[in-house]
């Protein structure tokens, strides 16, 4: 990941989480953490547990997200020029205030600095944030109301999108994404969802003037939909590279056979044939399972999208 799109995902992970952006530029956010941000990210349990007994306002934390560093000292020696230059009478007026009111002028808090980019601890933990709250959605395409008579109202099909990890395994591997939206007014099946969904605004409120379609199908069907789907698409797929994994496996079984079974013999006695079969089926195994070939399909995320139209 580039540093934009550690800027672009950290951006919707904290407008996601309802945290409160203070400020921002191309190098750096400025936030204070909404309580279930603070949860997910500040490692307080304590705290929280404190906050949850006696029902006490919480004070979650702020924090300066910086992107790119270099650009953000020079922002920051830029700002310290501009309050050098504040002029004696500023400077007087704060002085009174805090002597007056026994507080300083500006609020003091505390902001912590982080500097985020790929592979950082921080980033990680928002890593698994995200996919520890993000494993299920459920949204509504956001719509334009504009000319529509206040009575109107405009139909939403929704759609149950799953995305599936395909897993090709043997001594090699390879992986693929397959992201399904099924209608669940038609039960129509359609790949690369997610590129669909990118191209829209989506909200988890339900817009006005809105009324969602009744349901044709079931959400169990709808998963029965994609599975077959899935299988449909692995019964098509080129199996040559499950033949040669094979091949594989056969030779490096019969080079263990080769190099044990004359250890077997020459055994001196019961106890020593014994651990030399348990070393060997155990030699046996782990070679199974790293030439073996073997597919595995899971599901990384799904949810519920209401989009506009019939479909």
């Amino acid at each position: 990941m580039i540093v934009k799109d550690v800027y672009q995902y950290v951006e919707r992970y904290l407008e996601a989480m309802q945290c409160e952006i203070i400020e921002k530029s191309s190098y750096h956010i400025k936030v204070k953490l909404s309580a279930a941000a603070d949860k997910e990210l500040t490692n307080r349990p304590f705290y929280w547990s404190f906050i949850e007994r006696s029902s006490e306002k919480p004070e979650t934390l702020s924090f300066c997200f910086i992107f790119d560093q270099e650009k953000y000292e020079q922002h920051k020696k830029l700002e310290e020029e501009s309050q050098a230059a504040l002029s004696k009478e500023e400077k007087l007026a704060e002085s009174i205030l805090e002597r007056t009111f026994g507080v300083p002028a500006k609020p003091l808090s505390r902001v912590l600095q982080e500097h985020l980019y790929f592979g950082s601890p921080r980033l990680e933990q928002i890593f698994q944030s995200t996919k520890q709250n993000g494993s299920y959605v459920y949204l509504f395409e956001e719509t334009r109301i504009a000319g529509l008579h206040p009575l109107e109202s405009k139909a939403y099909t929704a759609w149950l999108g799953i995305n599936y990890r395909v897993e090709y395994c043997c001594d090699r591997k390879r992986e693929e994404i397959y992201s399904l939206g099924i209608s669940l007014v038609t039960g129509y099946v359609m790949e690369q969802f997610y590129e669909k969904l990118i191209r829209k605004r989506l909200s988890p409120k339900l817009p006005s003037n809105v009324h969602i379609a009744k349901h044709a199908i079931t959400y169990n069907k709808a998963l029965t939909l994609a599975e077959q789907y899935i299988e449909r698409k692995l019964k098509q797929y080129d199996y040559s590279w499950a033949k040669e994994a094979n091949e594989r496996l056969k030779e490096e079984l019969a080079r263990i056979n080769h190099y044990y079974e004359p250890l077997l013999q020459q055994a001196v006695d019961e106890e020593q044939q014994f651990k030399i079969k348990q070393q060997f089926e155990q030699r046996k195994e782990e070679i199974r399972w790293q030439f073996e070939p073997r597919i595995k399909v899971t599901v990384t995320n799904c949810g519920l999208f209401h989009l506009e139209g019939i479909d």
